[in-house]
């Protein structure tokens, strides 16, 4: 496989490019210093090559497999859902070799970028570690844990062949009834610039093309969170109405609220960014030449190469003709056409041949993909999709950062008579809720489906399974789902909070629990019994009945994998340091509600958070 990836460069005249030197260039000037390899790759190509090099199909919509070969492709991607049958590490990596093994046979042999949607952890894949969404990483405030975690979930990405993680997403979400607000650090452009900026250095490093780095994608470009109420979509006759809707704002306020993240990603380096399916006064990011080549390529002096949402072209006003025309001419790169891929290039072709597009900006945007795959090293004699830190892989050491990440992102929101941290002796603890015992529901949204899913799902530490190894020996654990059977404990544990769900389908115009979540809640207020509750959300929920029915609330957000970090806030082997990254609301009338609103009268302020 090795020999072949090289032989179009030998014919060339070129060798493959050796990792960047100690001092050498870094940020986006190590895209350039490829430069040389990448035209001499460049001059080689023909027109159809060239275009498999824009174009990425998903391999769950692959019709024929040797498409990977005769189309050339570029790159392909696993979206959300779009796993091998037993989603095990080991037919992950024999499903991306495969892939690998038929790019490696095309003419130039030029090896696949292969994407992925590790955006808390390889959380696609049964058994890798489920770190928390970014809403409770920027709870922590840690820009060094955050660029850790994206070093661990590197390693793990790697450990399944795979080279490309579509992370970090550095929105700035304004409304939280939008169903991606977890997807966003803050609502504090400041904070998600610093933690954004992390995560790339974590993924990337100084040399994307390390052993245990990744190429990262800063997403989704620009003012994803800032859409207006009412001007999201309609699906199968159901409104959404924030996601993929229009930022009607000024561009000072695009600059100043929702660029910040990718001002900080760019000087980190990172090699991809991915326009938003959003608009911005009413025009889509996809569509739009401002945002696409004026604002980040020739202002902001990113060097590597965008790539589209999931069918996102498919959405720009016009037939899909006009629709690849408009974007890529707007400077859109490669494009994520997940099941259309033959029709993609068919058209993509005749709009060259016809001078629709110019072949100036076909070879941009090949260079700029070519710039990539010689910085991820995938031309490297030594490089493979075999897969590296097997051992690694949902390690025990990996495990501790992810819980060490829970235990920072917690929120101490109320702790009325001190009743945190729990401290012997303690009789019994009952445990309530359906939540507290079902790692896919403090996992969230991207856990091993798009959407997320409720049970035992992957492999991990349920928040029950943490309170029964905290609490010890001398103290009985009790669990029922409905709240009852509280009577006679010495204290009650409530885990309640919104069930998993991703993009769409979790915009939210009332931010309320779940009806059953509710009734667990009246259920265990009414046994005479302390209560202290663990709110899992995506974001702050206006749950009145909560504070009013528990002496301490927690906001534990989507911890993930690892509920043994809940419970080592909740016995106080590690006391509360996280902090809101998002203003909590009294009301879902106030939304959207953020630091600085003039009328900016919260439940609980941006930054609020209690110790002990």
């Amino acid at each position: 496989m090795r020999a072949l990836l090289l032989c179009g460069l030998v014919l060339a005249g070129c060798t493959a490019a050796p990792p960047p030197p100690a001092g050498g260039p870094t940020g986006q000037a190590l895209y350039r210093s490829f430069d040389p390899q990448v035209d001499a790759l460049l001059a080689q190509m023909t027109l159809a090559e060239k275009i498999g090099q824009m174009t990425q199909a998903d391999q769950e919509f692959l019709t024929d497999e040797a498409h990977i070969h005769t189309y050339a492709l570029g790159s392909i991607l696993n979206g959300g859902g779009s796993d091998p049958v037993t989603n095990s590490r080991e037919d992950w990596t024999a499903m991306v070799q495969r892939y690998q093994d038929l790019a490696s046979q095309t003419r130039l042999g030029i090896p696949l970028l292969y994407g992925v949607d590790a955006v808390h952890g390889h959380a696609n894949v049964v058994g890798a570690v489920v770190f928390p969404h970014n809403i409770g990483l920027g709870a922590t405030r840690n820009p060094d844990l955050v660029q850790e975690i994206a070093h661990v979930t590197a390693r793990e990405v790697r450990a399944t062949g795979i080279n490309w993680t579509f992370a970090p997403s550095v929105a700035v979400p304004r409304d939280d009834r939008w169903g991606r607000t977890y997807e966003g650090f803050a609502e504090d452009p400041a904070l998600v610039a610093s933690l954004g900026e992390a995560a790339v250095r974590g993924y990337q490093g100084d040399d994307p093309g390390a052993p245990d780095r990744v190429v990262a994608c800063a997403k989704h470009f620009a003012a994803d969170g800032g859409t207006t109420l009412g001007t999201g979509i309609t699906l199968d006759g159901v409104d959404y109405p924030f996601d993929r809707g229009d930022a009607r704002i000024s561009e000072a306020e695009l600059r100043e609220v929702h660029m910040q993240g990718y001002v900080t990603a760019i000087a980190a380096g990172v090699a991809t960014i991915m326009p938003s399916y959003s608009s911005w006064n009413g025009v889509k990011a996809s569509a739009s030449r401002r945002m696409l080549t004026e604002i980040i390529k020739e202002e902001l002096g990113f060097e590597g190469f965008l790539i589209s949402d999931f069918a996102a072209i498919d959405e720009i006003p016009g037939d899909y003709r006009s629709d690849i025309e408009t974007s890529i001419n707007a400077g859109m790169d490669m494009v994520m056409v997940p099941a259309r891929y033959e029709l993609f290039v068919r058209t993509l072709t005749e709009l060259v041949e016809d001078g629709s597009i110019p072949m100036s900006r076909i070879d941009d945007a090949v260079r700029r993909i070519l710039r990539v795959k010689f910085a991820a090293g995938l031309f490297e004699p030594d490089w493979s999709a075999e897969p590296l830190h097997v051992a690694a892989f949902g390690s025990e050491a990996h495990r501790a950062v992810a819980r060490q990440a829970v235990r920072e992102s917690v929120v101490l929101l109320q702790n009325r008579e001190e009743r945190l941290p729990l401290a012997a002796p303690l009789g019994r603890i009952h445990v309530v809720g359906a939540a507290a015992d079902d790692i896919g529901i403090q996992s969230g949204g991207w856990t091993i489906d798009w959407q997320g899913a409720t049970g035992a799902i992957t492999k991990g530490t349920t928040i029950l399974e943490g309170i029964r190894e905290a609490a010890g020996p001398g103290t009985e654990v009790t669990h029922s789902a409905d709240g009852s059977g509280a009577e006679g404990a010495d204290v009650i544990v409530a885990v309640v909070g919104e069930r998993p769900y991703a993009e769409m389908f979790g915009d939210d115009l009332a931010l309320r629990l779940p009806e059953e979540d509710a009734a667990v809640i009246a259920t265990a207020s009414g046994a005479g019994v302390p209560v202290v509750t663990v709110l899992l959300s995506g974001r702050p929920l206006v749950v009145p009945e909560v504070f009013e029915a528990s002496d301490a609330v927690l906001a534990a957000w989507l911890p993930g994998s690892e509920g043994g970090g809940v419970a080592d806030v909740l016995f106080g082997t590690f006391a509360p340091t996280g902090r809101l990254p998002f203003t909590w609301p009294r009301t879902v009338a106030q939304q959207p509600l953020n630091l600085g609103d003039a009328d900016y009268d919260p439940l609980f302020p941006y930054g609020f958070g209690l110790g002990y």
